[in-house]
């Protein structure tokens, strides 16, 4: 049995990921929940970095010599979406806790449940991986409906909760684990390099966390103005200044106790090798488009680095809900561009050349303020 808003249409717009620069807007069957399912109409579905690597070829997504493609073309695209419920298969209100009409998200990974990484609770490396617009199983949210598979982990969002912030809760949630990863303590001086939209939800989480110096470096001038509302208390443009001897002198030679790497450009890594204290946090985050060659002694025998990844948001979403709709999280001036579904290809350009735009979102006509 199937519980509905009504009747629903028969076909919908999609932008199905083909291949590397092969992305289409098509016209799809709407896809119906089946037992546990959550069939959504989505509102808004943001356009990642990691949308555009994938969009450009970058071999995790395609493959090369060392992995095979993650990719599994064609797929619906994206993964930073936030919809309505239009639709619950049998059992979906009860193991879900939703009802048709309420406002709904689910975490960008739903886990297979069965692997290792599953049965011990680290659901976020499950070995199968199946995240949205990525897999055939997980289609995104670049579409006018997306539907939520029985394992997805899905959770309620606030009515009135604008449309521009509720978009972000994906992000913002990759943000903070990242942010949490850091173990940031009172005192600390704490550089995030990137103020693109993962970067900015740093800043913004890390602000919460209360470090003695919040330090912002990104290229763009407009994006450091942002990062200072958002919270930093100091901000490095690389084009225009030596960050690490910046850094250096403000921590009297010793050093940055946490550096963040969230640009997706290798400088950014030998930068923070060269600027973070002996025994300091180094948490990787990017999305790499190519190989990233260092000097591994630095993190060894010279400095004795804690390295730490950072993958997903586990364990965030609810948070980043509770503090979105409290203002506790900052992220005004983060959403810079909304556009039709049938734009997406300007969409992609305009995130690939980050120059005027910082996150753009894709709203369905149907799911449009």
């Amino acid at each position: 049995m199937v519980f509905t808003s009504g009747e629903l249409p028969k076909t919908m717009q999609a932008v199905r990921c083909h291949g590397p620069e092969d992305y289409r807007l098509e016209e799809v069957p709407v896809p119906m929940p089946g037992p546990g399912e959550v069939l959504v109409r989505v509102e808004a579905c943001g356009i990642c970095a990691s949308d555009v690597k994938c969009f450009i070829g970058a071999p995790l997504f395609w493959g090369d010599a060392f992995r095979k493609g993650y990719v599994q073309a064609p797929v619906t695209a994206g993964h930073e979406f936030i919809g309505r419920v239009v639709a619950l298969g049998e059992g979906a209100a009860e193991r879900h806790g939703l009802k048709v009409g309420d406002r709904a998200i689910s975490e960008q990974i739903v886990p297979c449940g069965n692997c290792r990484y599953c049965r011990t609770g680290r659901y976020w490396l499950c070995l199968v991986h199946d995240i949205y617009g990525f897999h055939t199983y997980t289609q995104g949210g670049m579409a006018e409906y997306m539907l939520f598979p029985q394992r997805a982990l899905v959770y309620k969002v606030p009515d009135d909760l604008p449309v521009e912030k509720a978009a972000l809760i994906e992000p913002l949630a990759c943000s903070m684990h990242a942010v949490e990863r850091a173990q940031i303590q009172f005192g600390d001086v704490v550089v995030i390099a990137g103020a693109g939209p993962l970067g900015l939800g740093m800043i913004a989480c890390a602000r919460l966390k209360n470090p003695g110096c919040l330090i912002s470096v990104d290229k763009s001038d407009q994006r450091l103005q942002l990062a200072q509302n958002l919270g930093a208390d100091r901000t490095f443009n690389p084009d225009k200044t030596d960050v690490v001897q910046e850094i250096l002198d403000l921590t009297e030679g010793y050093g940055c106790d946490v550096y963040i790497e969230a640009t997706g450009y290798p400088d950014a890594v030998n930068q923070g090798l060269r600027a973070i204290r002996k025994g300091g946090n180094f948490v990787e985050f990017s999305v790499m488009k190519e190989p990233t060659t260092t000097d591994w002694t630095i993190i060894g025998d010279t400095k004795e680095l804690n390295i730490y990844g950072a993958h997903l948001g586990p364990g965030c979403y609810p948070k980043v809900i509770d503090y979105l709709h409290r203002g506790l999280l900052k992220t005004d001036g983060i959403v810079t561009h909304k556009l039709p579904l049938e734009r997406y290809l300007e969409g992609f350009r305009m995130v690939q050349a980050g120059r005027d735009s910082i996150k753009v979102l894709l709203q369905p006509q149907n799911g449009a303020e």
